[in-house]
């Protein structure tokens, strides 16, 4: 299980492509959105500058690409080539090709969050307590573990030429109604009040609550629990039934 697990981070690492749109790309983002405001423009009453609030909304947005658009789109070519139904064959659990494409996505997520905090602090010079930089890396890379659970799933329910039409429909319908893109704020209320409930809201509002010096709201954290678990779930009972048919 070691073997594959090196083996998906460094299929990962060699993909320049793919490490473009999910490491640079968020970057690009911020840097345009953030520069049609000035740089004490704050947004609602949140407190924090619009160059430190989408500095989370990037980021988190950064790891989302990593872990979702990255992981379906690989495992459903996989088992359309017969990749997955050879690796059957031999002594590896299910589990273990599970935990090799979520820990390769785990190493593309890093570096995405990483790069968009330097752009933000060098740039936009967005100033934050060591802690805060610390705590903003780890809550942002860990929740990204739900949205590769959700890749899992995408990828075995999709076929090769289905996955990516459905993953960038989900990608970027999470995106932009989540408030990445745009603070929920500016949306009309009804809207506003769907997007409390969709698990990028509550990813980014984790991230907002430590630059604010806040402790995350109990929803925020039982929504998160919520979509992990049903996307462990459906990812783990697709699986399963894949493998019947095989």
């Amino acid at each position: 299980m070691n073997s594959l697990i090196k083996l998906e981070i460094a299929r990962v690492l060699r993909n320049k492509k793919f490490l473009f749109f999910s490491v640079l790309y968020p970057s690009f983002i911020y840097l345009i959105f953030s520069s049609s405001s000035g740089s004490d423009q704050k947004v609602g009453d949140s407190g924090l500058t619009v160059a430190t609030y989408l500095m989370v909304s990037m980021a988190s947005f950064g790891a989302l690409t990593a872990v979702l658009v990255g992981n379906s789109e690989r495992i459903a070519k996989e088992r359309e080539s017969g990749w997955v139904r050879q690796l059957r064959l031999t002594t590896l659990p299910g589990r273990g090709y599970v935990l090799a494409k979520t820990a390769s996505a785990a190493v593309a997520s890093l570096p995405s969050i990483i790069v968009v905090f330097i752009v933000a602090a060098a740039v936009k010079h967005v100033r934050l307590d060591a802690w805060q930089w610390l705590a903003l890396t780890g809550v942002i890379w860990a929740g990204s573990l739900v949205f590769a659970a959700l890749g899992v799933a995408i990828g075995y329910l999709a076929s090769g030429d289905a996955v990516r039409p459905i993953t960038m429909i989900i990608y970027f319908g999470l995106s932009i109604l989540g408030g990445l893109w745009m603070p929920s704020t500016t949306f009309p209320q009804w809207l506003q009040d769907i997007a409390e409930w969709l698990p990028t809201h509550a990813y980014a509002a984790l991230g907002r609550a430590i630059e604010q010096s806040q402790a995350p709201a109990g929803r925020d954290i039982a929504v998160l629990v919520f979509f992990f678990a049903l996307f462990v779930g459906g990812a783990a009972w697709l699986y399963r039934k894949d493998t019947l048919k095989a």
